[in-house]
């Protein structure tokens, strides 16, 4: 059925792409800082060289065709309908950690407190084209060493749609998360974010939440972050084919420790601003780059996890409320399957209720883009017209 979509590359670019991915992961390599990972890897045949492994070609197709296409994630009950990830599907959702947000009652730009991470989830529980939460900030006055298990108490208290987890911790913290879930209604209710290393790096946590969330069925989102420039060489593609190395040696790791484990892949390339070090959400590159990585997903038949909602501005003003709806939109004709960061402003340093309201309308337009529109014979309406 015909529908509207953004593409940059064909099926031809994104098999150049695979292959340049598989060389790199062949000759170069990529770093596997968990001792635990890097001997599940090499028992299956990766070499190793230190801490760094090389996966030859084979090893990443049988991860590809292990992991799952589609799965599902439910609530813990309310009228928010399971999220059906798999290509072609899309949701909105909030970010994570935030230091500072917006005090919504004084304006006032401030470091994040528990009581913020609650507003976000209650605001979120209640605005309807919101289908996921994260924490949106990193609350101060929580304990460093339990600030995870913290964010998420009050999550649970304040929402029933699925939560995509982002802690520091590694995979017990993991676990007591899911016992947290399963408390509240639905074990099977959280996902669960971890990030690489660039450039070609998993850190320990990274690889212990890997190994975690397969062996415990928790839906693993693996995104990257290259920066053209600095984590990453300047050329796009390049950068493209560096995260893209990332997230098939985080498969590997995945579908060993459990084959069949859900598993989403995301998109993650910035453009450093040598002059402030900042890594602007909205800058056009950015767009561009994303797409073609998640015409890479889609090519591999997996599910993607990109960015909507966000603004680099500081204030709730023109520029705010412009790359909000710019960004919404891309990130619905992208087509990824779960768009993250609504209420984002600052390059990620802030978050705003405000950002998460506007977030929500923008994306009510944004679904009626997303629609199916029939041509057959009878939606010609021929005998109307005549």
């Amino acid at each position: 059925m015909p529908h509207a979509t953004l593409r940059v590359w064909d099926d031809e670019n994104c098999a150049h792409a695979h292959a340049a991915t598989l060389r790199l992961l062949a000759e170069i390599g990529v770093e596997l800082k968990g001792k635990k990972a890097r001997a599940l890897c090499a028992a299956h045949g990766a070499r190793l060289e230190g801490t760094r492994a090389f996966f030859p070609a084979p090893m990443i197709d049988d991860a590809l065709r292990s992991a799952p296409r589609g799965f599902s994630v439910r609530p813990r009950g309310g009228p928010t309908k399971p999220l059906e990830l798999t290509q072609g599907a899309t949701y909105f959702g909030t970010g994570p950690d935030c230091l500072y947000v917006r005090d919504v009652r004084s304006g006032e730009r401030r470091r994040a407190r528990l009581d913020d991470v609650r507003a976000a989830a209650a605001l979120a529980e209640q605005l309807p084209h919101l289908d996921f939460v994260m924490s949106m900030g990193l609350p101060e006055d929580a304990p460093p060493a339990t600030v995870d298990l913290a964010q998420l108490a009050v999550m649970l208290g304040a929402t029933r749609k699925p939560i995509v987890v982002s802690s520091p911790f590694g995979g017990e913290s993991l676990a007591v998360m899911q016992e947290m879930a399963a408390a509240a209604g639905a074990g099977d209710s959280l996902l669960c974010l971890a990030m690489s290393s660039p450039p070609l790096q998993l850190d320990p946590v990274a690889c212990d939440k890997i190994v975690a969330c397969a062996r415990l069925g928790v839906p693993l989102v693996l995104a990257g972050s290259v920066s053209a420039g600095s984590g990453g060489p300047a050329s796009f593609a390049a950068c493209i084919s560096v995260v893209n190395a990332e997230m098939l040696a985080g498969l590997v790791l995945h579908q060993l420790a459990a084959p069949g484990a859900p598993f989403i892949c995301g998109s993650g390339v910035g453009v450093l601003n040598m002059r402030t070090a900042i890594d602007p959400y909205n800058s056009p590159g950015v767009f561009l780059a994303d797409q073609a990585q998640l015409d890479l997903i889609a090519h591999y038949g997996l599910p993607s996890w990109s960015y909507a909602g966000h603004s680099d501005s500081k204030l709730l003003d023109e520029q705010w409320s412009l790359e909000l709806a710019v960004s919404t939109l891309l990130g619905a004709l992208s087509r990824a399957t779960l768009l993250h960061d609504v209420g984002y402003l600052e390059s990620g340093l802030q978050s705003a209720l405000e950002g998460m309201v506007l977030g929500d309308e923008i994306a009510s337009y944004a679904r009626a883009l997303l629609a199916e529109l029939p041509c057959g014979d009878d939606d010609y309406a021929f005998g109307e017209v005549a």
